[in-house]
């Protein structure tokens, strides 16, 4: 069986990342289920948020969905609270595209704070500290990236474009999920994926 997932996405590292933070998260309830993830579409969460901007991308991510597939949105809420930044954001896509599925996710700070929330599965990876250990409440972490940084070799540090996508192959996704936003994003692709195989 097959779907297909569109996606919305904000920085240059989720491009890459995203598709492969769905593909793992869906082959834990459907391991034969095969994920098409046309490239994302890239638009700064700045001009996002402006009027008619979130309505063009998700109606763009709906014509590359078709014919039965759905759209996810994944965008780091920086300083604002994903409780009630998701709702406004979900309201606006949903106005667009009542005929597809749609899920929207908020990364509480940025997608980052997840790699925190599992760093003790990431150890030795990408030039991470072989006795690394997460912080106790890691979306309260300003910069993530940095931490990231702090945490490498002397002679490495984060780099989005590169970094994100292969930290997102590797962190345990069940301990992430003690990162609230984390677990809400789980929890989308999955309900995602299930509404996307009942349509079939």
């Amino acid at each position: 069986m097959n779907i297909r997932i569109s996606c919305i996405v904000e920085g240059h590292g989720d491009v890459k990342a995203v598709p492969i933070l769905i593909r793992r998260v869906i082959h834990t309830i459907a391991p034969a289920l095969s994920v098409d993830i046309p490239t994302p579409i890239r638009v700064p969460k700045t001009r996002l948020v402006r009027p008619g901007e979130l309505e063009r991308a998700v109606e763009l991510a709906a014509r590359r969905a078709m014919p039965g597939g759905g759209v996810f949105i994944l965008l780091d809420s920086d300083d604002e609270c994903p409780a009630q930044a998701g709702p406004e954001l979900m309201a606006r896509a949903r106005a667009v595209r009542q005929d597809i599925p749609l899920a929207l996710v908020l990364a509480k700070r940025e997608f980052e704070a997840w790699f925190l929330a599992a760093a003790e599965s990431l150890r030795r990876e990408r030039g991470l500290a072989q006795d690394l250990i997460g912080p106790e409440r890691p979306e309260d972490i300003r910069g993530a990236k940095e931490w990231l940084s702090r945490h490498m070799s002397a002679d490495r540090h984060y780099v989005e474009t590169l970094d994100q996508p292969a930290l997102t192959a590797r962190f345990d996704l069940q301990q992430a999920r003690r990162a609230d936003s984390f677990d809400k994003c789980y929890r989308e692709i999955e309900g995602l994926a299930r509404r996307l195989l009942a349509g079939l």
